[in-house]
């Protein structure tokens, strides 16, 4: 069996290139056409469903909560534990990642609110082929600048240049 990143021959029923280190084990079945069902459309189904559920009020609350007790504990932290005023601002991180997250989720819900209001009416930012001035073929378009006009201008002119003669220099 040939490797199909390098093209090394490997042993047959080989896990991986002895010359590069590519896996090859699934090679022998793409070859038969019988590839193995693989977890990777079970987990692409799980983030859809995560991307299409839909914003809620809750979310946002539950994540400003959490921001709002990540910046108690690290107050808590910078007067009462020991060593906590070289540490006290670590736990300001997920505070503020829980706040973006929070603020996130309201515009979601905003915006799925504006477009579910706005959903019988056209979209002004949309431009409908029907809007559009119809095209006027017939007229002839002037031709578009050329990049390289007026730089060649300088060869029309010979540069003067000094002839010499070896009689001028014998003398």
């Amino acid at each position: 069996m040939f490797c199909p990143k390098c093209g090394a021959q490997n042993v047959d029923g080989a896990s991986y290139c002895r010359s590069c280190g590519a896996n090859i084990s699934l090679v022998p079945q793409a070859l038969t056409g019988q590839l193995p069902a693989t977890d990777a459309s079970e987990w692409s189904k799980r983030s859809r469903k995560k991307q299409r559920q839909e914003p809620s009020i809750e979310e946002a609350i539950k994540s400003m909560i959490w921001g709002v007790a990540f910046i108690i504990v690290s107050i808590l932290v910078s007067k009462y534990a020991p060593g906590g005023s070289v540490w006290w601002f670590w736990p300001l991180f997920p505070a503020f990642g829980c706040f973006a997250k929070g603020f996130g989720e309201l515009a979601r819900l905003r915006l799925s609110q504006n477009q579910s209001r706005n959903s019988g009416q056209p979209q002004l930012n949309t431009v409908r082929q029907q809007d559009l001035p119809t095209p006027k073929t017939g007229d002839l378009m002037p031709p578009a600048p050329s990049v390289t006009e007026g730089t060649t201008r300088h060869l029309g002119h010979e540069a003067h240049t000094r002839q010499l003669d070896s009689r001028d220099n014998q003398g």
